[in-house]
């Protein structure tokens, strides 16, 4: 399986781009800021991949900026929660005005062509690609973390490597965020090689050892 990753510059954020090998269909994961697109193609031309999807494992801007260049460029779906979806076009929801105004005052946010929303279970099937959507709230309502092929997680700003996603930001919530870590990260098998938004990989059998809190939840 082919799994490449590109940190954007603004925050470092984790595009992961994933395919069963050479030549394959592929999907492209949390494509951030400012626009990385053409580095994201750059890729897919060197290893000749078809992309046939764009998922988004919240809405955040950091995660969510180059969404539409590539999604429409490709022709693809992009695909988000429903919950978070409004925060393509609108991402003062999720960060606050002051943030927008900040960082990228004066740009027009609009949605792909084609979004598709998940909900929770979901399952999409690609060529040699099985992705399971779980809804996963706390950093945002609308988080969700995506298990493909029983091999790979890809977890968003959920959990790091010996940490978890901040929920201080608007729409955040620690509550929600500790419900998710003990009813959809712990039960999660230890097999699972970790691919977080931020920071390196991991696994899940390293951070249910190491991970302080998922420590605290199982003790």
């Amino acid at each position: 399986m082919i799994v490449e990753s590109f940190p954007a510059p603004m925050y470092a954020t984790n595009c992961w781009i994933i395919a069963t090998g050479v030549g394959q269909e592929c999907i492209i994961v949390d494509p951030g800021m400012p626009d990385i697109s053409h580095d994201i193609e750059l890729i897919i031309s060197e290893k000749k991949l078809k992309p046939v999807a764009s998922l988004l494992t919240h809405g955040h801007l950091d995660h969510t900026f180059s969404i539409k260049p590539l999604a429409d460029g490709y022709g693809i779906s992009a695909y988000i929660h429903i919950e978070d979806r409004r925060a393509i076009s609108n991402p003062s929801i999720l960060h606050g005005t002051q943030f927008i105004s900040d960082f990228v005052a004066e740009k027009e946010f609009l949605e792909p062509i084609s979004v598709v929303e998940l909900r929770n279970g979901d399952v999409l099937d690609f060529v040699g690609l099985r992705i399971k959507a779980i809804h996963a709230p706390g950093h945002t309502p609308g988080s969700v973390i995506f298990v493909i092929n029983d091999e790979l997680l890809i977890s968003g700003d959920v959990l790091f490597a010996g940490s978890i996603g901040r929920t201080d930001t608007p729409l955040g919530s620690m509550e929600a965020m500790q419900k998710t870590l003990k009813t959809k990260v712990l039960p999660l098998d230890d097999s699972l090689r970790v691919l977080p938004g931020h920071g390196p990989e991991t696994s899940i059998k390293f951070e249910r050892a190491n991970n302080p809190y998922l420590k605290e939840l199982r003790s």
